[in-house]
């Protein structure tokens, strides 16, 4: 009886892709920063089934970090954009 495994060539477990994260990054935070998520987010998978384990952690972290960047750029937009609206409202109730 053969069982399927979830084992790269080292019969070690290939890193975490960070394609879910990527993709709702994409979809909710900032679409340009995400769709690089999502690019460097499959070619872990490819890279590790590959035998090139390096590369698929390599691919791992700029997909990390290309998801964070994005989650940090929608956080630094709605805070400008908050803030701009605060400054909009307090011109308006000066102006009455």
């Amino acid at each position: 009886m053969s069982e399927i495994q979830n084992t790269g060539p080292a019969g070690n477990l290939p890193p975490k892709n960070y394609l879910v994260e990527s993709i709702l990054v994409t979809l909710f935070c900032c679409m340009p920063l995400g769709v690089v998520a999502i690019i460097n987010a499959t070619k872990v998978n490819t890279a590790w089934e590959a035998g090139d384990q390096e590369g698929a952690l390599r691919s791992a972290e700029e997909a990390k970090k290309w998801m964070k960047y994005g989650i940090i750029g929608a956080a630094v937009g709605i805070i400008l954009y908050l803030i701009f609206i605060g400054i909009m409202v307090a011109i308006g109730a000066m102006n009455q």
